[in-house]
């Protein structure tokens, strides 16, 4: 390439900064939501934005769209940040936007991270956007069901923004190559790393690529140069947001679907991005039971000593024992017929809470209450022939009820056999 090099003033802004779109079309990976037929682009060729949430992981270009958006309808941008904003702020952005509105000028008020406001201070946006004082653009990277109030959530429009894949993350470094004027010093095998390096953000691969040029000679570097270069980036992962749980949940669905290879990657995915292994632990012992159960007793015991190996061995050797408890959970037979039977009964116990237990499964230890028939007909288990009384243990007028009921997998088979033998033989007795 003989693109010229940027200007010096250019030259000491971020790479990211100097590369950012001055069209929706060019945001890379977004097209369909920007493109010509999607909800935000129409939005724009119609010149008529309304107030919305964008949603989507770090380096995606939420802020970038949020500022064309601005642009391409003529509006005033307003940008402030919820980490270093306050009541006192918004309303003096507020004032600001209605004396431009009284002049003929609209604003884009764009709050970075707005999940980061708590919900009294959410509820200051409302009427400046009912009244058409701001158009508000809010962006997160957390799930605004669970961290923007309803009112606001009623006001505006949610779009999900995607994770940038290898394509659009491939494009976004063709540009930055071109801006320069010439080709990054990587190999085809380095060139396929640093991708793979950004984790889907388009900041974090300009920030690298920054790096590459910076220290980079004339011969390409190769992968072992890359690594020695760049160190390690650490995957986007917020341990107390999103990311956190989108993992547990993959991993937890992966061990319920017998899916050994996806539920061991899941797992490195946490422990490589510094997951408390205890929550991993955690979530294995709570499979056993859920989604393993009594089709297979030994899963529980598995995930607890996995468990308290790791506490003795520590991280290296540790880590093999979470590792086979993960693939013993994922390859055991699986049934909830545990939890459904917990849940059922706890129904049932919630509803039926002040009936009293049947006499004879009562102690009398008083004359008085064996005069009253406490303990009356009660049947030692181990002096029938076949250690089973038979005698029904719940309340009177509550009538049996079948909260249990194994599967034809695993164990659960063979506990089966034996509550269809024991209800021939209660049958029998009445």
């Amino acid at each position: 390439m003989n693109v010229s090099s940027p200007p010096a003033s250019q030259g000491s802004r971020p790479l990211a900064d100097r590369l950012r779109p001055s069209r929706l079309a060019d945001v890379a990976g977004q097209a369909r939501l920007l493109g010509p037929e999607g909800p935000i682009g129409r939005m724009a060729a119609a010149r008529l934005i309304t107030s919305m949430v964008l949603w989507g992981p770090p380096g995606c270009g939420k802020t970038t769209i949020a500022r064309l958006l601005a642009s391409e309808t003529d509006l005033f941008f307003e940008p402030l940040s919820a980490l270093q904003s306050g009541v006192a702020d918004l309303r003096r952005v507020f004032d600001a936007a209605r004396k431009r509105r009284d002049a003929g000028q609209g604003t884009l008020l764009f709050c970075d991270e707005v999940h980061h406001f708590n919900k009294n201070t959410q509820d200051v946006f409302l009427p400046h956007l009912e009244d058409g004082t701001v158009t508000f653009v809010g962006a997160t990277t957390e799930n605004p069901s669970f961290e923007l109030n309803s009112a606001l959530l009623s006001r505006v429009q949610v779009f999900v923004l995607q994770r940038l894949g290898d394509e659009a993350l491939d494009a976004v470094l063709n540009r930055a190559e071109a801006h320069v004027g010439r080709v990054l010093p990587l190999d085809a095998p380095a060139r396929k790393l640093l991708i793979s390096m950004a984790d889907g953000d388009a900041r974090a691969l300009l920030n690298m690529v920054e790096q590459v040029y910076a220290v980079g000679g004339p011969d390409p570097l190769d992968l072992a140069a890359l690594a020695r270069l760049l160190q390690r980036r650490a995957p986007s992962y917020d341990k107390s947001g999103d990311g956190h749980y989108n993992l547990l949940s993959a991993f937890h669905k992966s061990l319920r679907a017998s899916d050994a290879d996806a539920a061991l990657y899941w797992m490195c995915r946490m422990l490589d991005a510094g997951e408390d292994w205890r929550t991993i632990a955690r979530r294995m012992t709570c499979v056993a039971s859920e989604d393993v159960g009594l089709a297979d007793p030994n899963a529980l015991v598995q995930a607890t000593t996995a468990w308290e190996a790791y506490e003795r061995l520590g991280e290296a050797e540790g880590e093999r024992a979470l590792a086979q408890a993960c693939l013993y959970l994922a390859t055991a037979p699986k049934s909830n017929a545990v939890e459904v039977a917990l849940n059922e009964a706890r129904d049932l116990a919630r509803r039926t809470g002040g009936v009293m237990p049947p006499m004879h499964a009562v102690n009398a230890p008083t004359k008085t209450m064996k005069d009253l028939g406490f303990h009356k007909g009660y049947i030692y288990d181990h002096d029938t022939p076949e250690g089973f009384s038979g005698l029904d243990y719940f309340p009177e007028g509550v009538g049996r009820h079948e909260f249990y009921r194994p599967i034809e997998r695993g164990f659960e088979r063979e506990i089966r056999k034996r509550l269809q033998y024991w209800d021939k033989l209660r049958a029998r007795r009445k």
